[in-house]
């Protein structure tokens, strides 16, 4: 004997069920790749379902809750995105505030040129993880003629601080203009080349033109310094 299966009505042209818009959107790989859909999509495939279930084989409550429970979930998700977005907005803001306040302070800058002004002695740093057996400072001028050679003694390891003090070799005070520090070190046999960080002067905070909302530092002599690279600030 063989029992007759009732089949489900067919939907009105050009509708399409959920099942059925999830399965195509797979197969095109639209939207995100996983057949997800917005919440104005969903309730109209959700109602439209409700609307033209076959009277003698209803969808099952099993189905409404699973869809329903979906419905939830993309809920959940919208409102997690904007509220994510909110929270992005919220940091961008606070980011430029904390650049700001920057302004006026001094930031170690990788490499950054020394801007002599007013006689102003000019203060930089250098790692040396394993420390150095000697040290030696150049400093060089817009030129790059070397203006004031220094020699320095074995060093721990750490942080050595070192101080331009604006003279050249003669004792005498070089004019105002930007310089440029070179470090040569040596450590166990080994010649070293240490980057120079130099506290260069803060003059104004921008993220224009760097296309991922990377907050950058303009310092004295034209250089930028992403705010994360920032190590150290002084007055």
């Amino acid at each position: 004997m063989t029992t007759a299966t009732t089949a489900k009505a067919p939907l009105p042209s050009g509708i399409v069920s959920y099942e059925d818009y999830i399965a195509k959107n797979k197969a095109k790989g639209t939207g995100s790749g996983s057949g997800t859909m917005d919440q104005g999509a969903f309730l109209t495939l959700f109602t439209t379902q409700l609307k033209n279930q076959n009277p003698l084989d209803p969808v099952k409550n099993e189905a409404f809750v699973a869809q329903l429970a979906q419905f939830s979930q993309l809920e959940a998700t919208t409102s997690m995105k904007t509220s994510m977005e909110t929270m992005v907005q919220s940091m961008q803001g606070d980011k430029m505030l904390a650049g700001a306040a920057m302004i006026g302070r001094k930031v170690a800058v990788p490499n950054g040129p020394l801007v002599l002004t007013g006689g102003q002695p000019i203060d930089a740093n250098v790692d040396l993880p394993t420390g150095a057996d000697g040290v030696q400072m150049q400093i060089l001028d817009s030129k790059g003629q070397t203006v004031r050679t220094q020699i320095f003694g074995s060093q721990p390891a750490g942080t050595m601080k070192l101080t331009w003090d604006c003279l050249n070799d003669g004792g005498a005070y070089m004019p105002d203009g930007t310089y440029t520090m070179n470090v040569l070190a040596s450590a166990q046999g080994k010649a070293l080349q240490p980057v120079v960080n130099t506290l260069s002067t803060v003059r104004s905070v921008s993220n224009a033109g760097t296309g991922d909302n990377t907050w950058l530092l303009e310092v004295d002599g034209g250089k930028s310094v992403s705010m994360a690279d920032v190590k150290t600030i002084a007055y």
